[in-house]
This record gives structure tokens, C-alpha cells and sequence, in this order.
């Protein structure tokens, strides 16, 4: 019986590319960056192991890649659904809704950054976090957009971004065994408590410059 996959030789030059399109196959919902051997992912990309050391030092430089790469790619995503949007309660739903889209298309990018934060080495964490500072900056910037459009106050901006930005993190990493219609509960959730949290930010920016007695 003639071989199949990878057994039918090895590849003479291999790139980075090459390497994170093999771990991203390997990796789900159900299976981290973490869980991954240096031989596993070598014999995916049909390497043999030593020449894996020719684009990463490690499985951690490979991790922080995936997780660098998957960031930029939501970041992206959901950049253009709030850029999409004038209305704030139509930015709210736009980027949640578009959070939730990328979670149901299955897209391993997405597993990786709502999973590895909490699993793995120090070095996925810093990653994670990392990425998740980029999503809370663009964010604050946008809810002060949106406040001086609307003529709305807004208390703590930076505060107010990380709130919306970890509940809606970890409502996602919940939400990935989830069949779809409740899928569809949580979104519509979120977008409630999200709305919540910019009522609640404009009340307290209300207290603030409300004169006392």
C-alpha cells in the first residue's frame, strides 16, 4: 500500500507559514496551543523535528505567534464592524454580533485567544493579555469617539473599556460549547450588559459634573 500524508518525504524548505498553518489544523475548541508537542507539529508540516528550530526557538515563540496573529485578525474584524456603525448602541451590537459570528465560524484563530489565557506557559498568558490591552485601547479610543459625537459623558474611558472587553472575552470562552441557539440567548445577553455597563459609565460621568447642594 503506497503511504500517504507526510510519510511520502519530507519537505526540503519550510517557513514560519508553513509552520503555524500545520499547528492551526491541529488545534479547536477542544484541543490548546499548550496541549501541542514540538514532534507533533513537525510531523504535521512534514519537517522533521530539528528543522522546526529554524523559524522558532520553542513551542512558546510558536504560541505567542498564533496568539499575535489571532488578535490582529479580530482586532481587524471587529474594527470594521464599529467603523461600520454611527449610532452607539449600533457599535455595541455590531462588534458583539461580529465577536459571535467569528465564534460560530469555527474560526481556530478565535479559539486560540479566548482559550490560551488560561492554559499554558506564563509566556501564552503575557500574550493573551497583551492582546486583549490592544482590544481594550481601541476601544476606550471609540467610547470617546462616541461620547463626543453623542454628547455623552463617560467616566474612566480606559476602565470602562476593560469592563466591556472582559466580560465580553469571558462570556465568549463560555460560549464556544454552547449549541447555537443559545449562541443567539448569549449575544442578545451581552448586548444588554454591555449597554449596561455605558449607561452606567454616563451615569456616574452625569454625577460628576452635577453641582452639589
Amino acid at each position: 500500500m503506497a503511504p500517504s500524508g507526510h510519510a511520502l518525504g519530507r519537505k526540503a524548505v519550510i517557513s514560519r507559514e508553513d509552520i503555524i498553518a500545520a499547528a492551526l489544523k491541529l488545534v479547536g475548541p477542544h484541543r490548546s496551543v499548550s496541549s501541542l508537542s514540538l514532534r507533533e507539529v513537525a510531523r504535521e508540516a512534514g519537517i522533521a523535528p530539528n528543522s522546526f528550530y529554524r523559524q522558532f526557538r520553542d513551542m512558546d515563540e510558536l504560541a505567542v505567534a498564533l496568539i499575535d496573529r489571532a488578535g490582529r485578525s479580530l482586532r481587524q474584524i471587529i474594527g470594521e464592524a464599529r467603523h461600520r456603525a454611527t449610532a452607539e448602541h449600533s457599535v455595541v451590537a455590531g462588534s458583539i454580533h461580529a465577536f459571535m459570528e467569528q465564534l460560530r465560524s469555527d474560526d481556530k484563530l478565535l479559539h486560540i485567544l479566548l482559550c490560551e489565557g488560561t492554559v499554558g506557559s506564563d509566556a501564552y498568558k503575557r500574550a493573551v493579555e497583551r492582546e486583549l490591552h490592544f482590544f481594550e485601547d481601541e476601544l476606550r479610543l471609540d467610547l470617546i469617539r462616541l461620547a463626543a459625537a453623542n454628547q455623552t459623558g463617560l467616566f474612566e474611558p480606559a476602565l470602562t473599556a476593560k469592563a466591556i472587553t472582559r466580560l465580553v472575552f469571558t462570556m465568549g470562552a463560555s460560549a464556544m460549547d454552547m449549541p447555537p441557539d443559545k449562541q443567539d440567548e448569549l449575544t442578545a445577553q451581552l448586548v444588554t450588559m454591555v449597554r449596561m455597563i455605558i449607561v452606567g459609565t454616563q451615569s456616574l460621568a452625569a454625577m460628576q459634573v452635577k453641582p452639589t447642594a
